[in-house]
């Protein structure tokens, strides 16, 4: 990866190109661009690219938001984070930092004081001037407790903050409680914000409401290597190039190479699949095991001029758990406190037999078989078989075994005492409950299925639903109004332990079933707050991953969540594209489509 400090033999040159304006295709008019920065950050890529074209990815849910530290699901964030950029950035074929918005970084002898340089000229989109004040702003943001910003954990160390400071326009000091070996990417979580836009808002209690998929696109200023160009809900979102971003290519041009990017907006993966197939996408990032036959055939493929890529097995993790959260104010006559789900329900769900059984009573060897048509693995950690470094086999888990479920669900008192296949508790109450996952997901539709299918041969009745998920999104984030739900955990980027402290932390936004303890509500996850803290404290990679066992063990010995199968990714890209890159990190596409260009063959 090219340094700042090697780029001064491309200054002039650079400049010169920027303001001459840099030239596209045949057919196109000239892209012309601000002057390069003093400090532009150089990206690295197997070609020199050209300008013009655009690149389509279906997509099964609009953005909730363009805000970075208001989304939280999946089809937001992959969209912020292409529109904001931050102080650091991981290159995902490499899997090594670099700096992004920060030319170079140092750390005091004692690991508690860093002080980071940032790029001289970088700007926001609408030509504003990025400095210290817009790092300091956007670490304020985040440890704003009313927002409840996801990367907030990253950021704190033993529930202390970063100390923040600004001794000129180009620096920011930041001091830290203890070393921290993961500071390097926990700063590159923190989006920055253009404070000249956002700051009154923020002062006024509006910051949340801020940025909405309501917002004009000219009014959207962002700091990453894109803007929005526009955005339908249910329909489209498009991005353009930001003309002022920093990034260049080896040969000075400036980045990205693209006119659009193009999210289209599908119902569900089997329209993904027949748009690709009819050229109306050029790559699906989410596709179907039971169409991986089918875009692997050689003679299907050379027709429509794509390439199907085998990146292992995804770092996604799949599971189910149960609601336990309390009520977080009085309603309906019930008071705060009280369980979401009702005491009777709570009873059941709160006992790590209960949520053993369920867990012993699935056959994931037909998930596997059945909607996954044989591609996909065990798992049981929220580091997958895909994470080469930290996949933990053998940890404590409860597969396939009806018979074990039977005699945990009996010692609960929990029998058929009616004799209509369906269990009963002491006070005659049906063991029963709705499960609820993401309807644009085939995959997850048809395994939530066979689990039905497979807890009604314990007893234990389940009716399914089927929503959008940005309705699932507020469901388990919100309001809590769901008994049991089914989604997925995507990869942190790096996919290390110390990046999920969000879903391992008790206080975590993303620990669902019950989110944002005050305290930790039991002894494991008391233990597992501990351990997170000793595992982002050292630095000894032997110590760290005796840690990671344990607070694994932690999770799964109680049975918080029910783990399921991962599935292995291979994904089509449509042809006449260069430098694609697909990884197993997220996002599989788009992590370097700043780089991505329509070769000359294919216009």
């Amino acid at each position: 990866m090219l340094r700042a400090g090697n780029l001064r033999w491309i200054g002039a040159a650079c400049l010169a190109v920027a303001l001459a304006g840099c030239s596209r295709a045949p057919g196109h008019a000239a892209r012309v661009f601000p002057p390069l920065p003093p400090d532009p950050l150089a990206l690295e890529a197997d070609d020199v690219g050209t300008y013009g074209g655009r690149f389509t990815v279906a997509q099964t849910t609009s953005p909730r938001t363009f805000n970075p530290m208001i989304a939280t699901e999946q089809s937001s964030r992959e969209v912020t984070n292409l529109l904001f950029a931050a102080l650091t950035n991981m290159d995902n074929s490499t899997q090594k930092d670099y700096g992004e918005l920060a030319k170079s970084w140092e750390g005091s002898a004692d690991g508690l004081t860093w002080t980071w340089h940032l790029r001289r000229g970088a700007c926001f989109s609408d030509g504003h001037p990025l400095t210290a004040a817009d790092v300091l702003f956007s670490f304020e943001v985040v440890y704003d407790e009313s927002l409840h910003v996801s990367t907030r954990e990253l950021v704190m160390l033993e529930g202390r903050r970063f100390e923040l400071s600004a001794p000129d326009s180009y620096t920011v000091v930041m001091k830290i409680p203890r070393p921290y070996p993961l500071l390097v990417d926990a700063v590159g979580a923190v989006r920055i914000l253009p404070r000249h836009v956002l700051e009154p808002l923020y002062r006024a209690g509006q910051l949340a409401s801020a940025y909405g998929v309501d917002t004009a696109p000219e009014k959207l200023v962002t700091s990453g290597p894109w803007k929005l160009k526009r955005f339908r809900q249910g329909e489209e979102t498009v991005l353009e190039p930001n003309p002022w971003w920093l990034g260049v290519d080896r040969a000075g041009q400036r980045l990205p190479y693209l006119d659009e990017l193009v999210f289209v907006i599908v119902p569900d993966q089997n329209t993904a699949a027949l748009k690709f197939q009819a050229g109306d996408v050029d790559g699906v990032d989410n596709v179907k095991p039971e169409d991986y036959a089918t875009y692997a055939d050689s003679t299907r493929s050379r027709a429509q001029h794509y390439k199907l890529y085998d990146v292992g097995t995804s770092l996604t993790s799949t599971f189910l758990w149960f609601n336990l959260n309390p009520l977080n104010r009085d309603v309906d006559g019930r008071k705060k406190g009280e369980p979401v789900v009702g005491a009777v329900k709570y009873a059941w769900f709160s006992r790590r037999e209960f949520r053993r059984a369920v867990s012993k009573a699935i056959d994931r060897d037909a998930i596997i078989r059945g909607p996954f048509f044989g591609n996909a693995v065990k798992n049981w950690s929220a580091l997958t078989p895909g994470s080469t470094l930290w996949y933990t086999p053998n940890l404590p888990h409860d597969d396939y075994d009806p018979e074990g479920a039977k005699r945990l669900l009996a010692g609960l008192g929990l029998r058929d005492r009616n004799g209509d296949g369906v269990l009963e508790d002491a006070h005659g109450h049906d063991v029963e409950f709705n499960l609820k996952t993401n309807s644009d997901n085939n995959l997850r539709v048809a395994m939530s299925t066979l689990i039905r299918d497979d807890l009604a041969k314990v007893g234990i009745r389940v009716t399914l639903t089927s929503l959008d998920f940005n309705a699932l999104t507020t469901n388990y984030r919100e309001d809590f109004q769901y008994e049991a739900m089914l989604l997925g955990l995507g990869s942190a980027v790096p996919a290390d332990p110390g990046m999920y402290q969000n879903f391992f932390r008790s206080t975590g936004q993303s620990h669902y079933w019950h989110v944002r303890q005050t305290t930790p509500d039991t002894p494991e996850e008391r233990d597992i707050d501990h351990l997170m803290d000793e595992m982002t404290r050292t630095a000894d990679d032997a110590r760290r991953h005796a840690l990671w066992v344990k607070m694994q063990e932690r999770l799964n010995e109680p049975c918080f969540v029910v783990w399921l199968p991962s599935q292995t990714v291979k994904l089509p890209v449509r042809d006449g594209f260069g430098n694609v890159h697909p990884t197993l990190l997220t996002h599989h596409l788009l992590w370097n489509i700043d780089r991505v260009f329509v070769k000359r063959a294919r216009r």
